[in-house]
């Protein structure tokens, strides 16, 4: 199951991401979105977790949680 986080602080690293997503499961695949002209974070990441109670958990639990001092948004990807 496909998530998209968004909202993410510029500094938010892929990695903390991860490690984020994985306290509620496992993390397939995670991708951080960078701009290709200056390979900064365009704020926003996918999450891949093949297992949809997990990956559900991870929603509910994370859905407006407060990172780097922003509060993320997370719902189901539509691809």
């Amino acid at each position: 199951m496909k998530l998209l986080v968004r909202n993410l602080a510029r500094t938010t690293t892929e990695e903390q991401i991860r490690t984020l997503f994985s306290d509620h499961g496992t993390v397939e695949e995670c991708t951080l979105v960078l701009d290709q002209a200056t390979g900064l974070s365009k704020g926003f990441a996918f999450v891949e977790m093949p297992d949809q109670n997990e990956a559900n958990t991870a929603l509910k639990t994370l859905h407006h949680a407060n990172i780097d001092d922003s509060k993320i948004r997370v719902k189901y990807s539509q691809n």
